[in-house]
């Protein structure tokens, strides 16, 4: 794997994060939730990148970026819907097609666990993985990750409603 850096997202990295979106929307689209079609726009991302960096300022999220050597958008990485009052928050990533299976998901969650252990003081994340997903529900457990509840019609994607399960990894432990 070359060299990758994570850090938070940032106001300029609008062209660099269209481009991965644009690049990656159909490979997104056939495992997890799409994103709504006006973020593919210039104006769509920047409003997009402002409500993320907006969440991340009132403490309810923390996006960040994966990038490679060139400087280009690999992935990403997201704690949301931060509680500080439970001490938890869900973890999210998604990393470019032709870098699947090259261990950045894995990067990107082991990074997501120190983020909120170190920086957020948070107990317990959660992730949502669909039964069509496996590769995703595979890095969770190797990260450490339980698997939890099942949830019936967890996301659409695809157009269909697929089932899936919470996974739980437990910080203070």
């Amino acid at each position: 794997m070359n060299t990758v850096t994570i850090r938070t997202l940032r106001h300029d990295d609008a062209c660099a994060l269209l481009d991965f979106e644009l690049q990656n929307r159909a490979w997104f689209a056939r495992h997890i939730t799409a994103r709504p079609a006006d973020v593919y726009s210039s104006e769509g991302i920047v409003r997009h990148i402002e409500e993320c960096l907006a969440a991340y300022r009132q403490g309810t999220m923390h996006p960040s970026l994966l990038l490679d050597a060139g400087g280009a958008v690999v992935g990403r990485a997201n704690l949301k819907d931060i509680d500080r009052s439970k001490a938890s928050s869900e973890i999210g990533y998604r990393i470019a097609e032709h870098c699947a299976g090259g261990g950045l998901a894995t990067l990107a969650v082991r990074h997501m666990q120190q983020l909120a252990r170190e920086e957020w003081q948070l107990q317990m994340l959660e992730a949502y993985v669909t039964a069509h997903n496996p590769a995703s529900a595979r890095v969770l457990l190797k990260c450490g990750f339980t698997q939890d509840e099942y949830v019936n019609q967890l996301a659409l994607v695809s157009g269909e409603m697929r089932d899936g399960h919470r996974y739980l990894y437990d910080l203070a432990a």
